[in-house]
């Protein structure tokens, strides 16, 4: 990450550090529109959560003007976003496999093999990700550095874990099978999460599981809230 792009994103932040990207709260200055936006789904078949968030993500402008992803974890689907909300592209995801929205203390710097099952969840938040590279020197989104939480292409794993084939179960359980990271087919991430975050930093939403999307983000009901046009 260049100078600059660590001071716009101290910035964005307003924190001391200057290189994780950290569970970021709210800009200040979003407010809802006088005339009610809606994320731009297209033909994407989505639950009512992630439309119910990414809708407040556009109406109240929380994503800074930069693209967004949503990770709906109850589906084990991620959808990617414009700045302007329109959808880049959707796909099914491997999650932590363990049902949770808070990370284990100190998970980030233990070792895979030391991570217990019950740990390994894919905490849910409000995350400023940024394109970087692994130890391995390969290109990764990070979302969550603290966590060592990242969207990554899909890796081969054991033979048991079978990785590959369920990326394309329909069943979402299937799809529950990582240590934390959000895994996603490697055309996905080149051909859509790697050019929509070039050169910019972004925001990654992943939805709780057992706790409301008001209760961690605070967002409001685009259709309903006063003065809304659905």
């Amino acid at each position: 990450m260049t100078a600059a792009w660590r001071t716009a994103l101290l910035a964005l932040l307003a924190c001391g550090g200057i290189c994780a990207p950290l569970h970021a709260a709210p800009p200040a200055a979003a407010r809802p529109s006088p005339v009610a936006r809606h994320a731009d789904f297209q033909q994407a078949t989505a639950s009512g959560q992630a439309r119910h968030v990414a809708d407040w993500v556009v109406d109240s402008g929380d994503n800074a003007q930069q693209p967004f992803i949503i990770v709906d974890k109850q589906q084990a689907r991620v959808f990617v976003f414009d700045a302007a909300g329109r959808l880049r592209g959707a796909s099914s995801a491997l999650l932590g496999m363990a049902i949770g929205d808070d990370s284990a203390p100190g998970i980030g710097s233990k070792k895979m093999s030391a991570i217990r099952p019950h740990e390994r969840t894919t905490p849910a938040g409000r995350f400023v990700a940024n394109l970087d590279k692994n130890l391995k020197g390969e290109e990764i989104l990070w979302v969550d550095y603290d966590t060592a939480i990242s969207l990554h292409r899909v890796v081969a794993g054991t033979a048991r874990e079978q990785r590959a084939q369920r990326l394309v179960s329909a069943t979402p359980a299937d799809r529950r099978i990582s240590y934390g990271c959000i895994n996603v087919p490697i055309a996905f991430y080149e051909n859509v999460v790697s050019p929509v975050f070039t050169g910019t930093f972004g925001i990654v939403y992943v939805l709780p599981e057992t706790r409301s999307a008001r209760e961690v983000f605070g967002s409001y009901d685009v259709a309903t809230r006063e003065g809304a046009v659905p």
